[in-house]
């Protein structure tokens, strides 16, 4: 039995990066010889074994040799295994493209076998952005979207992948690579027509709207919640009629239900829905915070107080417009929440609700 370090890990540790993650390639070795010299392994592979011990992941090759598994990997850079003692055993582009940060494809039919890589490119593009795609690698991804490879992909794994990429350092490349090569459709088609449409104001006036959301999400790099409510933010704009949203959506909830039904389309936690919906319907009003009358304020407030959302909305605000009211908010919050309906203010249904908030937006009004 020969056991490799394989991949990403031997990866970083060329380059002199933290390793994450240590996976190891299995090789000249059954089930039941593996299984009996590690007892505490437990498969979790379908195509071919996979065992997980203590959350390290160990597979057993793809391929007959090794030249043809490393073929078989996604990009040259990861393209790579090391043996116990050291010796390295690579595809023959790795150690050119690593010295040269570039993101090469090992084969065209390495992404016809598993069309995820499209996303896992444009996943270690955020991982890595001082790289830069090759042009092989946008054929492929293009070749592999105009044969509708993408649409076999299973939800989950797309999550898994993007949620990767939100907490990746450039998480804008994510984006930028999938619309450059043409893989928005069908997993992120709301975003197929930005690049057509202009941003608007200072400071991103001069870029169409995916383009100004990639850089919004590259601001607030470091906390997944906040990348994906940048993802989401502007998503209103991207209404087409392929979006095909009941007619009795007014526009002001059309960003909402299309940053809502994104998050749901690939499996992302509840967290992200609720975020994203947030996002898209507050981000504008919260970015002229102070020009709000009091009972929108209130409404402002509740709602992303209520969803665990005003923190990160306002930050959202501070890299879409380059405004910070959140402490004003904060302030407001902390004075609108004691309020109370009196007694037989209480129990009245839909009234007791507006009694309240009427109450609020006074506290509010009254501040000064």
């Amino acid at each position: 039995m020969m056991i490799y370090l394989a991949g990403g890990a031997v990866r970083d540790l060329l380059l002199g990066r933290p390793i994450a993650d240590r996976d190891y390639l299995v090789m000249d070795a059954t089930r039941e010889s593996f299984i009996q010299s590690f007892p505490s392994a437990k498969e979790v592979g379908q195509a071919f074994p996979v065992f997980l011990i203590d959350k390290t992941e160990f597979s057993f090759p793809r391929a007959q040799s090794l030249n043809e598994e490393l073929e078989s990997r996604d990009l040259t850079v990861n393209a790579q295994l090391l043996d116990e003692n050291g010796e390295l055993i690579c595809h023959p582009n790795t150690l050119g493209d690593l010295h040269n940060r570039i993101l090469r494809p090992t084969s065209m039919q390495s992404f016809v076998d598993d069309p995820l890589r499209v996303f896992r490119a444009a996943r270690f593009w955020a991982k890595l952005p001082d790289f830069t795609p090759h042009d092989d690698l946008i054929d492929i991804m293009r070749s592999i979207a105009s044969q509708n490879l993408l649409n076999s992909i299973s939800a989950d794994r797309i999550g898994q992948e993007t949620r990767k990429a939100l907490n990746s350092p450039a998480p804008g490349n994510y984006i930028r690579l999938l619309a450059h090569a043409g893989c928005l459709s069908p997993w992120f088609e709301e975003f197929t027509d930005c690049l057509n449409i202009t941003a608007g104001p200072l400071p991103y006036h001069d870029t169409n709207v995916l383009e100004h959301t990639c850089r919004v999400m590259d601001a607030l790099a470091g906390n997944e919640i906040s990348v994906w409510m940048g993802l989401c933010h502007d998503i209103g704009k991207s209404l087409t009629l392929k979006a095909k949203l009941p007619s009795h959506h007014g526009h002001d909830n059309s960003g909402v239900v299309l940053a809502e039904t994104l998050a749901k389309r690939i499996r992302l936690p509840n967290t992200h829905v609720v975020a994203g919906g947030k996002a898209s319907k507050w981000h504008m009003k919260a970015a002229r915070y102070e020009e709000l009358r009091p009972g929108t304020k209130v409404d402002l407030l509740m709602d992303l107080h209520l969803s665990n959302t005003l923190i990160s909305l306002f930050k959202l605000v501070q890299a879409d417009q380059d405004t910070n009211d959140h402490r004003r908010a904060e302030r407001d919050l902390a004075r609108i929440l004691p309020v109370k309906l009196a007694k037989e203010e209480m129990n009245q249904g839909a009234q007791s609700g507006v009694r309240l908030r009427q109450l609020r937006a006074q506290v509010l009004a009254n501040k000064q």
